[in-house]
Order: C-alpha cells, then structure tokens, then sequence
C-alpha cells in the first residue's frame, strides 16, 4: 500500500506521545512538569475561542460548520462568538507560550467544557462520529490551556473531571460504524487515556480534597479492564484471538514507521495494562479504596478476570452512566465470552437448545433481536424466534465481537438527565463515604 499522508502520520505521532505518557510515564507538552522554574501566568480571556484565533480562522476557512453563525451564507462563513471553540494546537520547539490574552482561565474553561457536553454533543444535526471528533479535539484544547497557566490543583481537577466525564459520553455514544467516520478510533482512544493521565496526575500532586475523586479513579480501573486490542479497529487485528503479532498487524497498516512502531507498542503492552491500572488503584489509600464507586469498580474488575458473566451483568446493571461509559468498549468481549462458556457447556451433537429470554438477562442484552443477532454472529442456528440451538462444532469467532446497542446497559441510565447534567454532577448518589482528604 501507498505511504500515509502526512496529517494521518503526524496524527499517530502525537497519539504514540500521548500514549507514551500514560502508560511509561514519560511527559507531553501537556505536562505541567515540563514548565517547572517559570512562573505561569493566569488566563485573561473570556471567550471560548480568543478573538484572533476565531479572526484568523475566519480567513483561512478552518472553521468547523458547528462554529459558523447558523444560516450563515456568507463567502467565508462569519465565527460565531458564542459557538466558537478553541481548536488544539500542540506547542512547538523555539515557539513563545502564548500570552495570557489567548489562555482561558479554569472558569472559562469549565463553562466551554459545559457548552460541549450539553450543546455540542446533544447537537441533533450532526453525526455522532462528527461530533466525536470535535469535541475530543476542543478538550484537548482545555486541557493544554490549562497546563499552560498556574491554576491551582482543585480548580483544575474540577475542569480536567468534566472535560473527562464529556470525552467518555460522546466515545460511548459512537456506533459500530464509527471507524468509517471523520473520528479516529485509535486518537480518540489515545485521547481519554490522556485525560486520564491528566487528571490522576493532578490527584497524586495532593492538594485537596477532590470530592469526585474516588468515583474517577473508579472511571480509571473500569476503562482499562481488558484495554490492548480493543483500542484498535478491525481492521488492525486479524480474526486472531488473542491478536495478531505486531509483524501481521504491521503488514496490513500502510508503510509508515509511525504507525507500526504506535501499534507494535500498544499489542505488547496488551496483557500488562489491566494489571497495571488494578495495581494502581490498589495502592491508592484506604480511604479512597473503602468509598463505594471503588469498591464496586475493583468488583466489577474481579468478576471480569474470573469470567463470572451472570455476577459482571449483575453488577454492570448497578454501575451509574459515566461508569457504564467507561467499560462500554468491554461489553461485547464479555458477551463473546460467556456464549463460549454455554456453547461449550450445551453444545452436544444432536443440539440442545436454550431460551433466548435466558440469554437475555443473563448478558443484559436489549432484548431477543440482539440475542438472535449475537448467536448468528457466532454460527450459532435458532430454532424459530425464541431458542437457540448449541450444536457441537457450529461455535465461530470471527473478528470483535458485535458492539451491541446497550440500551439497558448505558443509554438507560441517563433516568431523563442531560449529559451536562451528569457531567457537572455526576455520581453525586454515591458521594455518602467520600473521605475528606484523600491524601
């Protein structure tokens, strides 16, 4: 295949970079380390996107169609003030930190990180993928103006929560189609363990309290269940289970170091995330591991290492929205493996059949069509519309496993709240035993 283009190879090189500084602890340009022995300024600008970025942009015509003034005609189109955000921009070598004038304080930055959660990604005109993609982008955005000036660790967290809280909603709402959208699945990926990154970073520097802190920290160990190849499309696995060597997955990947080198690193690094972020969490003081969205996280974690499926949908059922987002991107791998487990228990060679209402609540699915869809995803026969068939041998694993809707499992937490709602307060039900300084 034909090289890359640059922006998709400049594209892997920054996600290597974010990844590299989650996982091997090596910093960004993000990090606020890097600006130690300088005195950070404070952000002086009041608008979402500062006045001569949305000008230039305005010129160059870079504005996204959700920044432009709605039935806008004009050659280029005009920036809407009260919808323009700012766009990320990664900071070069020998290039001067920006003035103050053009860094948002914590307050601007919560209020446009509220404008993307309940404007943004409830917008009804536009794609859920575009949508995605534009908001991980503008988040991004947040989190390096704050980096970029001295605010203090508990404001901070504050926005970096909410930013985080948004980046899980808008990357769970993406369908199964997503990977043929303008969002990258992989960058989007890269994307929410930075924030991740970002925000347990300003936890471990101590000041506090944080009083949403243990249920981020759940978010944390949640996300990273079974991480490796579930952060890579299809297209970059085989039908291997477990994946295909990084040599295979290098074959079919377009000739460019960056890529092979990005993805090489995520498939060897597959079998230590989980057991990385379990360690981290279990480190955290008892204080913070006694409070109940820590402990039903560390339950939900041991159920999925044990393979208990009817415990794990038991207890994926109890988890509140933002958490249900976080493993979302683990539900079809749970599922998968426990029609194994039945297919290797009921399957005989006459065939033994098993209601698909047992199946249904057994795996939280949302109802018996998406029971029908998942056993023929795996070969399995149905015996009318209410039963399945385990005929021994019939058994396939083709690709990931289906996606699924999960209605029940995510969609219907939301209980007629908006997502600024639960962005801005989320978990707050489960806020009786937060210590008070975590500490």
């Amino acid at each position: 295949m034909g090289a890359v283009s640059r922006p998709r190879a400049r594209g892997a090189a920054e996600a290597l970079l974010d990844y590299n500084a989650v996982h091997l602890g090596r910093p960004t340009p993000q990090d606020p380390p890097l600006m130690l022995g300088c005195e950070l300024p404070m952000g002086t600008c009041p608008d979402m996107c500062p006045a001569a970025e949305r000008a230039q942009r305005e010129r160059e015509r870079r504005l996204h169609r959700l920044e432009v003034v709605p039935g806008c005609r004009q050659d280029p189109p005009r920036a809407d003030p009260q919808r323009a955000v700012k766009e990320y921009s990664r900071p070069a070598a020998g290039k001067p930190r920006p003035p103050p004038s053009q860094l948002r304080p914590p307050s601007v930055l919560l209020a446009t990180v509220r404008y993307l959660a309940g404007e943004v990604a409830e917008s009804a005109d536009a794609a859920r993928a575009e949508v995605a993609s534009f908001v991980a982008d503008r988040l991004r955005a947040v989190r390096l103006d704050l980096a970029l000036q001295g605010a203090g660790d508990a404001e901070a967290a504050v926005v970096l929560e909410a930013a985080l809280a948004t980046l899980l909603a808008v990357v769970a709402r993406l369908g199964p189609d997503a990977a043929r959208g303008p969002a990258d699945p992989v960058l989007l990926q890269a994307q929410v363990q930075e924030g991740f990154g970002s925000l347990r970073r300003c936890y471990a520097r101590g000041a506090g309290p944080h009083p949403r802190q243990p249920a981020f920290q759940g978010l944390f160990l949640l996300y990273n269940l079974e991480m490796g190849s579930r952060m890579l499309p299809l297209e970059f696995l085989g039908s291997s289970d477990p994946p295909a060597p990084p040599s295979q997955v290098a074959g079919c990947l377009p000739s460019c170091p960056v890529n092979c080198l990005f993805l090489s690193t995520l498939l060897l690094r597959r079998r230590h995330s989980s057991v990385e972020a379990l360690r981290e969490v279990l480190q955290l003081p008892a204080a913070l591991r006694t409070c109940p969205p820590l402990r039903k996280a560390l339950a939900v974690d041991a159920a999925f290492r044990e393979g208990n499926a009817a415990r794990l949908f038991r207890l994926l059922q109890t988890l509140p929205y933002l958490a249900s987002c976080a493993v979302q991107c683990h539900v079809g791998h749970a599922r998968r493996e426990a029609l194994a487990r039945l297919a290797r228990a009921f399957s005989t060679p006459k065939g033994q059949t098993l209601p698909l209402g047992f199946m249904v609540n057994l795996l939280a699915l949302d109802g018996l069509r998406e029971a029908r869809d998942l056993c023929q995803a795996h070969g399995l026969p149905l015996d009318g519309e209410e039963r399945v068939v385990f005929l021994r041998g019939r058994y396939v694993e083709e690709g990931l496993p289906p996606a699924g809707t999960c209605k029940v499992l995510v969609e219907s937490k939301l209980r007629g709240r908006t997502l600024e709602e639960v962005v801005m307060a989320e978990e707050e039900d489960e806020g009786a035993d937060r210590p008070g300084s975590p500490a």
